[in-house]
């Protein structure tokens, strides 16, 4: 039987929170479990053709042996296993860096937010419907289609965080140090770069939090449950990517930093390539900020909800090529 998400979280205790939060993992967009989530709640949402057409393109995919996974080996489909693997590829196609994200600053107005996909290094929204455009392609190669899957499939979890469609000059959450409960930030180093960080408890010890231990098959059948209405309206809408941005954007301002206990400024739009520029870390590291308890019950149904709808669109968007 599958318990309900609300009904987990009653009562959880803060000593199960804190077990949890301070866990140590790779700082990746979702994390392990948050992308797996997103790809079964999509792969039991698509259409039998899309189904079959995914997994003949992804049977038998060679994945260099060379390659280091970040995330652990599991039993789980293809589809599913492959979902991280465009976070393990990043340091050798170093020019799909920028596909992950899309850094609409905090003070943007709606129809400025395409200023923010720069043609040279491209963003997030771009990488999705070059991804599409390889899919539907009739000369792309299996391989070459087999990779915009892959692309796609992380991509569409990446887009629903938050922070990787909202940037304070901060590099979207990296330069804010956090506390999270007993655990404080520290640098490593002259760039000011402070763990744990907004971003970095985003990506994986929230996800993990509001997850509350469930494996990513149990949350994903949970998250289903929980959202059914949300899921159902999902697809009464229309597909379209800029606006799943801009909604990530806004909850960007209204939770990820609007729920922080301190009010961070906001910054002027501009290009910060270290968090010791303009002196950013530091700035930020003054203020103190804590991730507790309010922050938790405050950030948690964000991150469920972002889950749910991830997965259905990235289904919709698979249906639509296969319908």
């Amino acid at each position: 039987m599958i318990i309900p998400i609300p009904r987990l979280l009653k009562g959880i205790r803060l000593v199960t929170l804190i077990s949890v939060l301070v866990l140590t993992r790779p700082a990746f967009p979702w994390g392990c479990e948050g992308h797996r989530v997103v790809a079964l709640i999509a792969l039991d949402q698509l259409n039998p053709h899309a189904r079959a057409a995914a997994a003949q393109l992804l049977e038998g995919t060679p994945v260099d042996p060379a390659l280091r996974r970040f995330c652990p080996s599991s039993n789980l489909p293809a589809f599913v296993d492959l979902s991280t693997w465009a976070d393990d590829i990043r340091s050798q196609r170093k020019e799909t860096a920028g596909w992950h994200f899309i850094d609409i600053p905090l003070s943007a107005k709606r129809d400025a937010a395409k200023d923010a996909c720069p043609a040279a290094s491209g963003c997030v929204t771009a990488a999705i419907r070059h991804q599409l455009d390889v899919l539907r392609s009739s000369s792309a190669t299996k391989p070459e289609q087999a990779e915009a899957l892959m692309f796609l499939i992380h991509f569409v979890g990446d887009l629903h965080q938050p922070l990787h469609a909202a940037d304070n000059a901060d590099r979207g959450g990296n330069c804010v140090a956090v506390a999270i409960f007993d655990k404080k930030p520290e640098t490593s180093g002259s760039t000011q770069s402070y763990r744990p960080n907004l971003h970095g408890v985003w990506d994986t010890d929230l996800v993990e939090a509001a997850a509350h231990g469930l494996e990513p098959r149990a949350f994903a059948d949970a998250l289903r449950q929980e959202f059914a209405r949300e899921i159902r309206r999902c697809k009464r809408q229309p597909i379209d990517v800029d606006a799943w941005a801009w909604e990530s954007h806004n909850l960007a301002i209204k939770t990820v930093y609007g729920k922080l206990p301190k009010k961070v400024p906001v910054e002027p739009p501009q290009p910060v390539e270290s968090c010791a520029d303009r002196n950013m870390g530091q700035r930020m590291f003054d203020l103190h900020e804590e991730i507790n308890q309010r922050y938790l019950a405050a950030s948690s149904p964000v991150i469920r909800r972002q889950l749910a709808r991830a997965g259905t669109r990235l289904a919709m968007l698979l249906s639509e090529v296969w319908p």
